[in-house]
């Protein structure tokens, strides 16, 4: 239809790299056009760290689970929701602050996740690809320190950056039937059970036939180990640390 969603439309994780730097001046001009991403009351509630440094990288490596990906990026982004600034303003006009609600907390995560979307399909529109890391969020106390994150500010996920090594993208992932997530007037609940259960085969037989990682597993298969337990409780009492509150 146009450049913009072919772009959209053929996006892959990237976690084979070639040894290619992406220049500052580059990165610079990607978060120029990604600041246009909207944000809740003009608010901006968001910081990214671009961090190039070997020991560095491998150290965040670690702390996400070992990822590799991390090392062999050309530069590792760190997005972190952030009202540090705001705090800031209110300092500066002399006005009380209130962040012990859940409000804030969304504002600025929701404002981090639109800004990093625009940075990956930039960089994308300009030959390069990314994964988002999630694992950011594994020892985010440790992150924090490693980056002098500071209060009113929290790391959200990472991205690694790069240019795709061409001969390891895998095959597309395939996404949920449009009807599943496009509702018309209402929340048709009633059709999700056969529409995911039809997904079902499309994702067996994807893991099944991919060039790597090959399993034999269905979508509901997979989702459904994810939270049978608790995940990263330890985000609740660091978030209050940081300043963040859920009243």
């Amino acid at each position: 239809m146009n450049f913009l969603i072919d772009v959209m439309e053929n996006h892959r994780s990237i976690r084979k790299f070639l040894e290619k730097d992406i220049s500052p001046e580059l990165l610079n001009r990607i978060f120029e056009a990604s600041q246009w991403a909207s944000t809740s009351n003009h608010l901006q509630a968001y910081t990214a760290i671009a961090v190039r440094e070997a020991d560095k990288k491998r150290r965040l490596s670690e702390l996400c689970g070992n990822q590799q990906h991390i090392i062999d990026c050309s530069v590792f982004l760190v997005f972190c929701a952030d009202l540090n600034r705001i705090k800031i303003s209110h300092e500066m006009e002399d006005k009380p602050i209130h962040f012990h609600a859940v409000e804030p907390l969304l504002v600025a995560t929701v404002d981090t996740a639109l800004l990093g979307q625009n940075v990956l399909l930039a960089s994308e529109s300009l030959g390069m690809g990314g994964v988002f890391i999630g694992g950011i969020r594994n020892k985010p106390e440790e992150v924090s320190r490693l980056l002098s994150i500071p209060d009113y500010a929290f790391p959200v996920f990472g991205m690694c950056l790069g240019y795709p090594h061409k001969e390891k993208i895998n095959e597309q992932k395939p996404r949920l039937p449009l009807s599943a997530i496009l509702h018309e007037e209402k929340y048709e609940n009633e059709k999700l059970l056969q529409l995911i259960g039809d997904y079902n085969g499309e994702m067996k037989n994807y893991y099944e036939t991919r060039k790597t990682g090959k399993r034999s597993q269905t979508w509901t298969d997979y989702v459904s180990e994810l939270y049978k337990g608790p995940r990263r409780q330890h985000m609740s009492k660091f978030l209050k640390e940081k300043k963040f509150g859920f009243e």
